[in-house]
């Protein structure tokens, strides 16, 4: 069974940065796209961005111009890099990507902004 297995997530204060990490257990050529979504307490899940198997990428606009997603092939793994974090941003990440008869998710990461 492909697992996701995100890493990177923590505390951070405002203004600083993260880097999330997706590793797939298997080779992601044939994922359609991979990304992430979020949510916070009581809020729904939101999708934060997404990469296609093109390289396309579509974020939300609360992030544009912060984050920024991309992908290795090579090591199956997705990265969103994180920057200017505000509070807001707090919740809890999720990596998906999405196959052409499903989708898979990873387990969740917390990322927690706060001075």
């Amino acid at each position: 069974q492909v697992q996701l297995v995100e890493s990177g997530g923590g505390l951070v204060q405002p203004g600083g940065s993260l880097r999330l990490s997706c590793a797939a257990s298997e080779s992601i050529f044939s994922f359609n796209a991979m990304g992430w979504y979020r949510q916070a307490p009581g809020k729904q899940r939101d999708l934060v961005a997404r990469i296609t198997s093109t390289g396309y990428t579509n974020y939300a606009d609360s992030v544009k111009g912060r984050f920024t997603i991309s992908r290795d092939n090579a090591q199956n793994t997705v990265y969103l890099q994180m920057n200017s974090l505000e509070p807001e941003d707090t919740a809890v990440y999720y990596c998906f990507a999405r196959r052409p008869a499903d989708y898979l998710w990873g387990q969740g990461t917390q990322v927690t902004v706060s001075a």
